[in-house]
């Protein structure tokens, strides 16, 4: 075994275990989310040790057969578990999902054929002389990795829509680099790259987690004052700013305390993203104030109607959910303050008139 291996593993066991740390430190991962990315980083890196098991006895005395075969058979099978991990870090509710559960079940069947395949070497084989090899069903490994790829990669998309695909075009050139590692090191299995560039994978999905949960706001799902700071210097000869305000939000804190504020906010919050996200980028820039900015205002009228539709469905179900003032303005060319102190003023001015032909009880 070249000497170049070995540094190899040592570099990408210092990485795992400087990631293993910095997951500890993090200020915004739950537990559920550290659990995640600890099981994945210690995969990787136990994955990476058998490697280099596999590697220091194949060849070795016969006696040392049975640690060739244990090394590649938990190599093999638990290398789809790392997919499966980072998979169950995206989801920041405590509870496993029943796709993080079926995941789960599927890996265990999928090491319990494996197991069953040793002994006819099916998907690998070490000779009475202690010589690995591929099986003639060296396949199945390939098929069942690529399927936890594709499983993360979904898994990661559909999560994107929570934060309004802000960062959807990331996972593609990571997807592209795994499954180009992959076929490569299928092909060129004298490489034995194929763990590092996991932990490079691992690392940068790390990052790539981190940019989408800093965009969000912890209490509603929108996307946060900063994020919103952010993209309105993307707009200002094009699109249109709408803008939110709950109607006596304050009387709902005082009466119903701040609990049920919060539901109330979390509610409003939710009906806007539904009915603008397929047309802009829903943000909760304080309090109880809200805002779009849309890209094109040619469905503003659209996406309204189908706020007041949701807001009023919500308020039959909620009875002390409130009312919600709105207002829009166009960019036109001048900087977001005025423009937004436009929406602000259409937004008031509908509040007014509102509260003017609001029948009585209201």
């Amino acid at each position: 075994m070249n000497g170049y291996f070995y540094v190899l593993t040592a570099i990408d066991l210092f990485v795992l275990i400087f990631m293993c740390i910095l997951t500890k430190l993090s200020e915004s991962l739950n537990q559920k989310q550290k659990r995640g990315f600890f099981l994945a980083f210690a995969l990787i890196a136990g994955i990476s040790v058998l490697e280099v098991i596999t590697l220091a006895v194949d060849g070795a005395p016969p006696r040392y057969r049975w640690l060739n075969i244990a090394a590649n058979y938990l190599g093999f099978g638990l290398s789809p578990a790392v997919s499966v991990c980072l998979a169950y870090v995206l989801d920041r509710q405590t509870a496993v999902t029943r796709w993080g559960q079926a995941a789960a079940w599927c890996e265990g069947a999928y090491l319990a054929l494996l197991a069953l395949s040793i002994p006819r070497g099916r998907v690998f084989s070490v000779s009475a002389e202690n010589i690995y090899s591929r099986g003639e069903q060296f396949y199945i490994y390939v098929v069942v990795y690529f399927a936890a790829i594709l499983y993360l990669a979904v898994s990661t998309l559909i999560t994107a829509r929570e934060f309004q695909n802000r960062s959807r075009a990331l996972i593609y050139p990571l997807m592209v680099f795994v499954l180009a590692e992959t076929i490569i090191q299928v092909a060129l299995p004298e490489l034995h790259v194929t763990w590092l560039c996991v932990t490079l994978l691992s690392v940068l999905y790390y990052i790539y987690c981190s940019e989408m949960w800093n965009q969000l706001d912890a209490l509603t799902g929108l996307l946060n004052q900063n994020s919103y700071l952010n993209r309105t210097v993307e707009m200002r000869r094009s699109g249109v700013l709408v803008v939110f305000d709950v109607d006596d939000f304050k009387q709902i804190n005082d009466r119903y305390g701040h609990l049920q504020g919060d539901v109330c906010l979390a509610e409003i919050a939710g009906c806007i993203k539904k009915a603008y996200a397929h047309c802009g980028y829903c943000y909760r820039v304080g309090g109880d104030e809200f805002c779009v900015l849309m890209p094109n205002g040619a469905r503003e009228a659209e996406c309204t109607q189908e706020f007041l539709q949701r807001l009023g469905q919500r308020r039959e179900k909620i009875d002390f959910l409130p009312m919600v003032s709105f207002g829009s303005a166009a960019f036109l060319g001048e900087d977001v303050q005025a423009v937004k102190a436009r929406a602000d003023r259409e937004m008031y001015r509908y509040k007014q008139e509102r509260k003017r032909t609001a029948a009585p009880g209201q």
